[in-house]
């Protein structure tokens, strides 16, 4: 019997970056049917994708600060994201002073 070879432990980053665009689309679709409105749905789903990504990163022992990209990578894109949505979130909700 033949042994399959093993399989890389890093991906292509052109790969990685496609996987983060096809979760942010995912995202956004998501967020756009969500009963809280969209900015607040997208915070939440970008903060479960934070917490999805770290985990990725625990179980599969991606080392911290790499050359190639891993779920690490895009946990901390996943966070300056979500800061983006919170901080947007926050401007629109402001009350104008009278």
């Amino acid at each position: 019997m033949s042994q399959a070879p093993d399989m890389p432990r890093t991906l292509k980053a052109s790969r990685v970056i496609a996987r983060f665009t096809v979760r942010v689309a995912l995202l956004v679709g998501f967020a756009a049917f969500g009963s809280v409105g969209f900015g607040r749905s997208l915070a939440v789903l970008l903060w479960m994708s934070i917490i999805l990504c770290a985990l990725a990163g625990l179980v599969r022992r991606e080392p911290l600060f790499r050359t190639s990209l891993n779920h690490w990578d895009e946990a901390a894109a996943f966070g300056a994201l979500f800061a983006l949505v919170h901080i947007a979130n926050d401007l629109t909700s402001e009350q104008p002073a009278l």
